[in-house]
């Protein structure tokens, strides 16, 4: 069994889905979300457990909103705590630490803002929340049960089958702004890997690669599977993995890393490993905008069982979304279904 991981600082989340056995990190799901209901009061745990076909488990959204579930501002020590270790069950210590960077810059928002003049009260650190979905108001791990971690520019959804299998999808990650150019965090890059290593990629195409991968001279203004679309596109396009180079698909290969590398590691090996089954020479690679840094664009891997989208364009190429859909199993959605129905006659 895997040891739990990662000491932080901060606290925060957002997405994926692959299929693992639970005996690992759904145990270790399971344990921490139980130990976190626990230590609410029977008020905070009414707001934080929810019924595994509650409508709130696949509402996701990446943009300020009034969000169901218990806010960090309304946790005590001991249960902001606990919520750390359901966030870090999942994620691997690189993807907790860029989720708790992304909850940090809403300071960096708040005190951009109120520079411009504004109040900046709507940048809050502390609304970030955690719901739990169990099965007729089982133990978690007893049954179909889940987990969602969710605010601005985050939303990192879990959920536990009755075959004993792990999914996890949609995963949605931002970061505004992209580069903290001002501050005491100056400097600070949160998806830096995402943006630099894809860069890298599109520039080293020759000409007739590049033709292939470019799909649009101007970058879209945001990713095109936002919440409320299935996770499906008519077809891949752009530069097929098998017209590239040795060293340009060992970069493709690299980039689909980084954010698998956001989950905890087998649930990140598992999904690398549907990846490969599927086919990696069946992975697209799409760009759109410039190349240059500091120019507006969005860029697309394309697989059969998964899709990465990034997007940087708003204020001034300086505000990045990236999110990874999972076409076969999104949510769960397929064998969470048939439990239900099968299990509950709903």
């Amino acid at each position: 069994m895997m040891t739990a991981c990662v000491t932080a600082v901060l606290l925060g989340g957002a997405i994926m889905l692959a299929l693992v056995p639970r005996a690992s990190t759904g145990a270790q799901m399971a344990s921490a979300a139980s130990a976190w209901l626990s230590s609410l009061s029977p008020e905070l745990r009414a707001k934080g457990l929810f019924n595994i076909d509650d409508a709130w488990r696949t509402d996701w959204h990446f943009v300020p909103r009034e969000r169901k579930g218990v806010p960090l501002g309304e946790m005590n020590e001991a249960q902001r705590i606990a919520a750390r270790n359901v966030l870090r069950s999942g994620l691997s210590a690189h993807g907790y630490l860029k989720a708790e960077q992304i909850i940090q810059l809403e300071l960096v928002l708040r005190e951009m803002e109120q520079r411009a003049g504004q109040s900046g009260a709507g940048r809050d650190p502390e609304k970030y929340t955690l719901s739990i979905f169990t099965t007729d108001g089982k133990a978690p791990g007893d049954g179909a049960w889940g987990w969602k971690f969710e605010g601005h520019h985050l939303a990192i959804n879990f959920s536990s089958m009755a075959e004993e299998r792990v999914a996890t999808a949609p995963m949605f990650l931002g970061a505004n702004p992209a580069e903290v150019r001002s501050g005491p965090r100056a400097g600070l890059r949160v998806l830096s890997v995402e943006e630099d290593l894809a860069r890298e990629l599109v520039r080293s195409l020759d000409e007739a690669q590049r033709k292939a991968a470019l799909i649009a001279v101007d970058a879209p203004a945001d990713i095109l599977l936002v919440p409320g679309h299935e996770p499906k596109l008519d077809k891949p396009e752009g530069l097929p993995e098998s017209r590239m180079s040795d060293d340009q698909k060992r970069m493709l290969w690299r980039l689909v890393e980084v954010y698998a590398g956001n989950l905890t590691g087998d649930l990140s090996n598992w999904q690398l490993e549907r990846v490969k089954r599927a086919g990696v020479d069946a992975i697209v690679f799409a760009w759109a905008g410039g190349v240059e840094k500091g120019q507006k664009h969005y860029y697309r891997i394309h697989g059969p069982t998964f899709i990465v989208e990034y997007d940087n364009t708003q204020n001034d190429a300086n505000h990045i979304h990236c999110a990874w859909r999972d076409t076969e199993h999104e949510f769960g959605t397929d064998p969470l279904r048939g439990h239900v129905k099968e299990g509950h006659g709903k």
